[in-house]
């Protein structure tokens, strides 16, 4: 019985050992596995950049297509006078004369277009360069004041293409863009 006895502990050794040696080499396998088998998953920053460079995106759509149709606006209105432009400035400084008429479709778009709720009223541009601002800063309080610098650099640049001070609107526009940055920057004082 000994023999038998002999073949069964070895049997039984070995059973063990190899059950060991799997478990092992099962372990080393997953640790391989996980090693080498990493999921890409985004950062939270890369994926609120991505949202910022989707929301600038948008935002600049926007800008063109609505540029674009105050653009053609200004073209009808000038070509039924038969006024010709060569240069943006040279539109500006003719606008900003006020030496000319408009169709009655014409004034009803544009008021429309400037009203306080219209596109180029004061709360919506005003709201659209501060999500522009913060889009482009992500949120940091130091870009916003870099962003509010750039603002009132643009906003001297247009009174200069202008020729001289901006109409009534731009400036309620320019302080109320100002007092969004303002209150943004006061939010971090509490």
């Amino acid at each position: 019985m000994s023999g038998v006895n002999g073949v069964n502990n070895y049997t039984s050794a070995y059973s063990n050992y190899s059950s060991s040696a799997s478990k092992a080499k099962q372990a080393e396998t997953d640790t391989t596995a996980q090693e080498t088998g990493a999921v890409y998953e985004p950062s939270k920053e890369g994926k609120a950049a991505a949202d910022r460079s989707a929301i600038v995106a948008q935002l600049k759509a926007d800008a063109e297509a609505r540029a674009a149709q105050m653009t053609d606006l200004v073209r009808k209105m000038m070509s039924q006078q038969g006024v010709a432009y060569g240069k943006a400035d040279d539109m500006w400084r003719f606008l900003a004369s006020g030496n000319f008429t408009v169709d009655p479709a014409t004034k009803a778009q544009a008021q429309q277009d400037i009203s306080e709720d219209g596109y180029w009223g004061v709360k919506q541009t005003s709201q659209r360069i501060f999500d522009f601002a913060m889009a482009l800063s992500g949120g940091d309080e130091k870009k916003m004041e870099e962003m509010r610098k750039a603002f009132e650099k643009g906003f001297k640049m247009a009174t200069e293409s202008w020729g001289q001070k901006l109409p009534d609107i731009s400036q309620q526009t320019y302080d109320a863009t100002q007092k969004l940055f303002d209150d943004y920057a006061a939010s971090f004082k509490n």
